[in-house]
């Protein structure tokens, strides 16, 4: 598939580059409203209008927008959509609102959203940007129901309100508190280690599929694929300089031994 179509930017943020799955990000939220599945449908469909409205509007003046500025702007438009989905939130679906709380206006400061304005928004056309949005969107709408599922089951035994264990079964209730969060991402992550699956937590030393190579340690201006080619670069440009540093303190010390070599020589 092309890169930059409308496909294949769907399919790298559902699947490729899932932004909880894969990439671990947006943990804040991921963590906190996942008790129930619905809180995860409306916090992950409120991302994804947030992110596919800013990254329309990112694209569009990606050309005007100062390089010295751009974080600043991105704020302001991203805030503005979070404004927007709030008030509509506290409008028509206040259960919702109420649910969320304070995790919708720090939809703002989300990683994803301003990761993706900053990587791809800002540097692409204005259709793959708003497909990366919905794609990134979805992903992580998908990443926070799962994990709502598994935690609304062990905890109460229904998910979406329907019974789903017999009334035999006694609810893990630490599962639907914020500890439950915890081990459910701790589970999942330690599945795709076992299973040597693409995740932030498993790839030593830079992975191809992931731009900041699973170590954060090395990341470099952004945490998704569109810079990889950058990453490698820099990665390639310090260990250059590694290198010339090694030559240059060993040329330093062949030049001292060899000085204590004449000097030897002459006392002879």
């Amino acid at each position: 598939m092309k890169p930059n179509t409308p496909g294949e930017r769907l399919i790298n943020g559902l699947v490729k580059e899932n932004p909880i799955f894969i990439l671990m990000l947006g943990m804040c939220p991921t963590l906190a409203v996942t008790t129930a599945a619905m809180n995860g449908i409306g916090m992950g469909l409120s991302t994804t209008v947030v992110l596919t409205l800013s990254n329309l509007v990112i694209s569009l003046l990606r050309k005007v927008i100062p390089n010295g500025v751009r974080m600043p702007a991105f704020i302001v438009v991203v805030a503005s959509f979070v404004t927007l989905v709030q008030f509509l939130l506290q409008a028509y679906v206040p259960s919702i609102y109420e649910a969320l709380g304070i995790y919708i206006p720090l939809i703002v400061v989300n990683c994803i959203i301003l990761g993706r304005a900053e990587s791809y928004a800002s540097k692409n056309g204005i259709i793959p940007s708003i497909f990366d949005g919905i794609g990134m969107g979805l992903g992580f709408t998908v990443g926070l129901v799962a994990i709502a599922i598994v935690r609304e089951i062990l905890g109460s035994g229904c998910v979406f309100g329907i019974q789903i264990l017999p009334d035999s079964y006694v609810p893990l209730a630490i599962f639907i508190l914020a500890p439950g969060a915890f081990f459910v991402v701790a589970l999942l992550a330690a599945v795709q280690n076992k299973l040597q699956l693409p995740c932030a937590t498993n790839v030593e030393g830079g992975g191809p599929n992931i731009a900041c190579g699973g170590n954060c340690e090395r990341c470099f201006d952004s945490d998704c694929a569109d810079n990889h080619a950058k990453v490698l670069e820099y990665r390639k440009m310090i260990e250059k300089q590694a290198e010339e540093e090694k030559k240059a303190k060993a040329a330093v010390k062949a030049a001292a031994k060899a000085k204590e070599d004449d000097a030897g020589k002459k006392v002879d």
